[in-house]
């Protein structure tokens, strides 16, 4: 098997930006990276790099709707982890009602079994994966109400997909580099409307390290 679709549904999410510093503004479409990390937790892989090289392409189903809420962060001012100093309220954008479908091609992921292998066995015989904690799109908070394995005839009126344009005013990372930010890598991206079921051309992102 070397494609899959899945419809991912998510009732509360932010998928903070990158720059973002006290305001928590979060992209209107969960990044290319973060659906990545997602699917890696379903199938219970904690090595980021076992599949590198697979594809995805993004179509949202939904226009999630935006509220901005007040909350506690943690930023290490001092050594003491237990230091008030450490935290502080700030404010941050939430999605409410994020529902997407993410097309997973095997690309260049040399891995046996592939990560598309793998989506499949874990989503039709769920018993057969060794996996820990919530699954989760971005933070441990954001929790994955559910993941559908979509027929290739799967009908929707309306999808609006993530399209790689150089051009594009939507900025987002396909690889995060979790120590600084020097190894993260982006790509540009417009969001566009377009009700076809197989993903176009520009529509997939590979995930690569370098």
């Amino acid at each position: 098997m070397t494609t899959i679709a899945l419809k991912v549904e998510v009732p509360i999410a932010c998928f903070r930006q990158s720059r973002a510093r006290e305001y928590g503004e979060t992209y209107p479409v969960p990044p290319p990276s973060t659906v990545y990390g997602m699917l890696l937790s379903l199938v219970g892989e904690v090595d980021r790099y076992k599949h590198c090289g697979v594809k995805l392409a993004i179509a949202l189903l939904s226009e999630p709707e935006k509220s901005t809420v007040i909350r506690t962060f943690h930023r290490f001012k001092t050594k003491n982890i237990h230091d008030s100093k450490n935290n502080k309220p700030d404010y941050q954008e939430l999605l409410t009602n994020t529902e997407f479908i993410v097309w997973v091609d095997a690309g260049v992921d040399k891995s046996k079994p592939n990560l598309v292998e793998r989506l499949a066995k874990a989503l039709t015989n769920p018993a057969s994966i060794n996996r820990f904690g919530a699954l989760c799109l971005g933070e441990s908070r954001d929790l994955v109400n559910d993941v559908t394995l979509l027929p290739e005839n799967y009908n929707t009126e309306s999808m609006r997909w993530l399209i790689r344009d150089e051009y594009g005013l939507l900025t987002l990372p396909y690889w995060v580099d979790h120590v600084g930010s020097r190894g993260t890598r982006w790509l540009s991206y417009e969001i566009q409307e377009c009700p076809v079921f197989q993903p176009p051309e520009l529509s997939w992102t590979s995930v690569q390290s370098n």
